[in-house]
């Protein structure tokens, strides 16, 4: 079997748009929640997002006509991508095209696309709707630009399970590496569904926190929790065959050493409230990795900051780890970024990856009030250093999806 490894990553999100700027905010608790402004949201009774500021699609396309004919979900992975190959630098060595992927998911795809064209149908007339409507709004696409862009002719794989999505991504492309059926691959997600018909969705199915107040918006495991806010970006790494990454001298990051995808077959939103899809999931990645009960962890939860989710996945980490859970550093990133849906997964693998590359835990912020179903360390409002030798990244998402990766510092 082949080891694998992070060589680079790339991100557009919440609170910035490359790996320094994202890092820096992230372990200094800066909140990327604020009162909506994409849209006039004055029907709606949910008033806080976690938009991408100040993004630029230009200067990751090579002409304006590309980036008509790209979805902004497309145009956020598209920019994550190209940061992660550039940092990685693969793109300069001995690369075999063939055995080069692409494993990029969305949890929604081109919806911004399909209401702007579902308005001009119900406008103007079938006339009107655009050629690259489809394209545009498929799930697979932002996956097969990345292709195209890249040259990368190798397993090219999709994936779309809802917000455990580019965590899966991440472990299907770490399993083809490990298997021989690839050298590298870009592996992530990316999403961008904040629009009126998406939020009245989530509000009607009683998901989203109603706060007005972007302090009160995200509250992982906090008690006065009361749904998630909704955001968007991408997360993308380059995974790597061990040995290819050291033919050429890349820069290692962290090694990916265990994963878990189970299904909870329990309800289409709501988690099983034992946990048992999650605990397995968890356990898998735990020992494929080999992690022991003396090795310092560092926990990526799931965490959105609803009550059943936080109160499960407490469960769970209890169930797999024991009393050991009481020692483990643990934090919900969606209290900085918001629930990034497909995205959300890579992001906080990024997360993960940083935290163990710099011996720094990422902090859950606004954290105030205990509850007695979230009783662990969830590292609550400031960073703190750790000699952290693994981490685990957990997504789990609608539908009864869970996925869980392990990584070992580099």
């Amino acid at each position: 079997m082949c080891r694998v490894v992070v060589t680079g990553m790339g991100i557009i999100s919440p609170i910035g748009n490359d790996i320094d700027t994202f890092w820096n905010n992230i372990r200094n608790g800066k909140c990327g929640i604020d009162k909506i402004k994409r849209f006039d949201s004055s029907r709606l009774k949910v008033r806080l997002d976690a938009e991408v500021k100040e993004f630029e699609p230009k200067n990751y396309y090579d002409t304006a006509q590309e980036i008509r004919k790209s979805d902004l979900f497309m145009q956020y992975a598209m920019g994550a991508a190209k940061q992660a190959v550039e940092q990685s630098g693969i793109l300069n060595s001995d690369l075999d095209k063939e055995r080069f992927g692409v494993y990029v998911g969305t949890g929604i795809g081109g919806i911004n696309t399909t209401i702007r064209e579902t308005n001009k149908l119900s406008e103007k007339g079938p006339d009107y709707v655009s050629p690259f409507f489809v394209p545009m709004m498929i799930s697979n696409m932002a996956a097969g630009a990345i292709s195209i862009k890249f040259g990368a002719k190798g397993p090219t794989l999709p994936v779309v399970t809802a917000c455990a999505t580019s965590t899966h991504t991440i472990g299907e492309a770490y399993r083809a590496i490990k298997h021989g059926y690839a050298d590298a691959i870009i592996a992530g997600g990316a999403e961008a569904s904040i629009n009126e018909l998406a939020m009245a969705g989530f509000v009607n199915c009683q998901a989203l926190n109603l706060s007005d107040n972007p302090e009160e918006g995200s509250l992982p495991f906090d008690k006065r929790r009361g749904g998630f806010v909704m955001g968007e970006g991408a997360g993308m790494l380059i995974l790597e065959e061990f040995e290819h990454a050291k033919r050429r001298g890349a820069k290692i990051f962290a090694e990916v050493k265990g994963y878990g995808n189970t299904s909870d077959a329990y309800h289409i939103t709501a988690p099983d409230p034992e946990g048992s899809g999650a605990i397995r999931a968890m356990k898998a990645a735990v020992n494929e990795a080999g992690i022991q009960d003396e090795d310092e962890l560092y926990i990526n939860a799931h965490g959105t900051g609803t009550h059943l989710n936080d109160a499960m996945e407490t469960k769970a980490i209890k169930a797999v780890f024991g009393k050991k859970a009481y020692d483990i550093h643990i934090s919900s990133t969606k209290s900085m970024t918001g629930h990034m849906m497909g995205a959300t997964g890579a992001v906080e693998a990024i997360a993960s990856v940083l935290a163990l590359s710099e011996g720094i835990i990422p902090p859950t912020i606004n954290y105030k009030e205990k509850d007695e179903e979230c009783d662990l360390d969830y590292t609550p409002n400031k960073a703190v250093e750790a000699p952290i030798k693994y981490a685990l990244s957990t997504s789990l998402g609608f539908g009864g999806h869970n996925a869980c990766i392990a990584f070992k510092k580099g």
